[in-house]
């Protein structure tokens, strides 16, 4: 068989590429789910929408503690303890940046949540009790969990229940980019509940720019607004902060924050409002976020220097004003 020229190789290669590329435009996708707001953005030469929703109906099977007969709800209530390949990496990620906070991100605090009228148990008029406390945390410690060699999880206590939301968004994010990198998608956006997987350029041919809030504090009130606007390039960026979620007391005004300790069964008191971090993938980042808002600044700071690639931007309240404070890579101008 005669060979063609090299030059014709060539030449025949970068027509079908041209050709690939024109076809391909920025598609959006945009909506609701897991109780929050999606905005996806990608460059493809076809609509890969239905393997985007069919992504969020996995996790949501699979992770949602709001759904009678997800896995994780039927492991919670003792019914399964069988797990799926999303449960054991939401678990092994989970281990590992509770090893890194020394016990203060765990997705086991759930009992303590759902106590102080956060979680998918509402209690928005009764104040814990000692008691109380003492009692849940009893079935609280994600380290004294593990998962078998038959893929089976293994509780702490019968009523250590699970809640991967400070992790999961985080996952799904991740668990689209994986689609679009398998179906040779290079650039794209994906925002779910503004934790971010991104990756490539924009449709001006630009590096993705994000913005980041700072809280703004009044006695009965607490806004954001814009602090920067920065261009990670391609990560994972997840911003976490009391200030979204909190409750109030007789007079109105911001009482405490949703981030409870797992150690002491109380909500956290600390100077920082808000965390942002950078790190290679989604789920890092956003496990990581909710981690350091609940520890002081100093600690966050710490634990984040001594982990490669991943970068912080604390926004702290210290007397009456704002200080942003961050690691030394942290990309903001």
């Amino acid at each position: 068989m005669k060979k063609l020229p090299l030059l014709l190789l060539v030449t025949i290669a970068a027509i079908l590429s041209a050709g690939c590329n024109r076809n391909k435009e920025y598609r959006h996708l945009e909506g609701s789910v897991w109780n929050t707001l999606y905005h996806i953005t990608y460059r493809a030469d076809r609509s890969l929408d239905d393997s985007i929703q069919l992504i969020f109906r996995q996790v949501e099977n699979s992770l949602s503690p709001f759904i009678p007969s997800s896995t994780i709800s039927l492991i919670n209530r003792n019914e399964s303890t069988q797990t799926d390949s999303l449960i054991r990496r939401v678990f092994h990620k989970s281990l590992l940046i509770n090893h890194l906070s020394n016990g203060l991100f765990d997705p086991t605090v759930s009992p303590l949540i759902n106590l102080w009228g956060f979680g998918y148990t509402k209690n928005d008029s009764i104040t814990p009790t000692p008691d109380n406390i003492k009692q849940a945390l009893t079935h609280v410690g994600i380290n004294q969990c593990s998962i078998s060699a038959d893929l089976k999880i293994v509780k702490k206590s019968p009523s250590t229940e699970f809640n991967f939301s400070a992790i999961t968004k985080g996952m799904g994010c991740d668990l689209i980019a994986e689609m679009f990198k398998r179906n040779n998608i290079d650039n794209y956006l994906i925002e779910i509940g503004g934790e971010i997987a991104m990756n490539g350029l924009n449709s001006r041919n630009l590096p993705w720019n994000i913005q980041i809030d700072k809280p703004i504090f009044s006695d009965t009130t607490i806004i954001s607004i814009p602090l920067a606007v920065i261009a990670p390039g391609n990560c994972g960026i997840a911003t976490s902060g009391n200030y979204r979620n909190f409750k109030r007391d007789a007079n109105g005004r911001p009482s405490f924050g949703h981030t409870i300790s797992p150690l002491s069964g109380y909500p956290i008191k600390s100077a920082t409002a808000s965390a942002t971090v950078i790190a290679p993938d989604c789920m890092t980042a956003d496990a990581l976020a909710t981690a350091c808002m609940a520890m002081d600044p100093d600690s966050a700071l710490s634990m984040i220097n001594r982990i490669p690639n991943t970068h912080l931007l604390l926004v702290c309240l210290l007397n009456d004003s704002l200080v942003v404070r961050q690691t030394p890579r942290f990309p903001i101008p």
